[in-house]
């Protein structure tokens, strides 16, 4: 994430049109964009359990906020929160969180009880784990950008640059992937566990990379002229990007759609709901959704 009342408790339809779905398009014939939550300082970081219920966070807040997808209601999960920013689900049911107060990476149980998992690297702070993707097999991938925060109680960069790093699924042991881009942030990964996302914002691109055996990445290949802050796939291996409204693209790398967002900056993107075909958008001070035709990637 880079920064640019109460929670309610119903979803409010946007007064805007459906959307005219082109050929390729993953949103659902006559979708609408809803807005189902507003009056945060910042949302980021959704995460889908298996449910469809969304974990989002509301960083300058310091919360996690979750919406039930059968009641579209909303209630704080976890405050304070570790200014957790971006998040993704592991296969136990426990959050991973980019713990951003401390620079670290949280595992959360579903009673809130938080471990650090990573605090530094080369015995340096990280920079600020930014966003997070689980592997099937329980390892998982991080960005570590560098965005300075007014409530940091430390001094300037430690790192030798903005890197992507993955954790050992004993979740003890950290590899620095990829050292080669200039501010990686948004990363996602396909259910097989055989190809990683990663944007780089700073650079206005996202790259795919194929994952090895040993979980080092290889074939590092230009996605799309694009970047991102956070990033989600679909059942079709649709590619969700943010920033300026969600930007999609097919697996080709192909723009497929754009769905304008009526705020400053959209942060980040998951798909949940009861029928795990909501697009739900975390975007400055309000929370959005639409309906697909696709689904979350199983």
């Amino acid at each position: 994430m880079r920064f640019p009342p109460v929670l309610g408790l119903v979803a409010v339809l946007l007064a805007s049109p459906a959307f005219s779905a082109g050929p390729g398009s993953p949103l659902a014939p006559g979708a609408t964009l809803q807005k189902l939550g507003g009056g945060y300082e910042f949302t980021e970081g959704p995460a889908a359990d298996k449910q469809g219920n969304i974990f989002f966070t509301d960083q300058p807040n310091d919360r996690i906020v979750k919406w039930d997808a059968a009641t579209g209601q909303f209630s704080d999960w976890l405050k304070p929160a570790g200014r957790s920013n971006g998040t993704f689900f592991d296969r136990h049911g426990n959050l991973i969180a980019c713990a951003d107060e401390k620079n670290e990476l949280w595992s959360i149980t579903a009673k809130g009880k938080a471990t650090v998992l990573v605090k530094d690297f080369g015995g340096k702070l990280l920079n600020g784990p930014n966003d997070v993707w689980v592997h099937p097999d329980g390892s998982l991938y991080f960005t570590d950008p560098f965005y300075k925060r007014p409530y940091w109680k430390r001094g300037d960069k430690e790192q030798d640059g903005e890197h992507v790093y993955h954790l050992d699924k004993d979740l003890k042991t950290v590899h620095r992937v990829v050292s080669d881009l200039k501010q990686p942030n948004g990363i996602t990964g396909t259910p097989d566990g055989k190809t990683l996302y990663v944007a780089d914002i700073g650079a206005g691109k996202t790259y795919r990379y194929r994952i090895s055996p040993d979980h080092s990445l290889a074939d590092k290949t230009l996605f799309c002229e694009l970047g991102s802050d956070g990033m989600t796939l679909d059942s079709e291996g649709n590619v969700y990007l943010t920033g300026r409204g969600v930007t999609v693209f097919d697996r080709t790398g192909k723009k497929v759609e754009h769905v304008d967002v009526a705020e400053p900056w959209t942060a980040n993107v998951r798909i949940g709901g009861v029928h795990h075909d909501l697009l739900f958008v975390t975007a400055s001070k309000s929370v959005y959704g639409i309906r697909l035709r696709t689904h979350a990637a199983k």
